[in-house]
Order: structure tokens, then sequence, then C-alpha cells
């Protein structure tokens, strides 16, 4: 999306500007962290606590078509 120019073109950001501005990179860097991580293998999950949710997930459907 592209801002057009306001009455603050060719000024400095305002100070909740920055603050936003901050928050942004602060966010795009944690992100990049994370993807980095995950790329070494380095999940946060547990598989153990992945195949347990998916156990509970089939034997709830099972119970749903062969009790109800």
């Amino acid at each position: 999306m592209t801002r057009l120019p306001g009455p603050q073109s060719g000024r400095e950001p305002t100070e909740s500007g920055r603050q936003r501005q901050n928050w942004v990179e602060r966010r795009r860097a944690k992100i990049r962290a994370e993807i980095e991580r995950n790329r070494r293998g380095e999940y946060t999950v547990p598989t153990w606590v992945l195949a347990l949710a998916l156990v509970l997930i089939v034997g709830g459907w099972l119970a749903l078509i062969f009790l109800v």
C-alpha cells in the first residue's frame, strides 16, 4: 500500500510514527529469528505433543461416528 504525501512530507516523523516504525522493525526481527530457528530444527513444540493432538482429534472423530 502506497501512502500519499501528506502535510508532514519533508519533515522528520512524529514520535508516534517513530515508535510504530521501531515496533515494526522489532516484529520483523522476531519473525526472522523464528524462521532461522525453525530452519535449524529448533522447534518449540515437541513432536510427541503434535502426535498426541492428532491422536485426540482422530479419536474424537471416531467416537462421534461410532457413538452417535
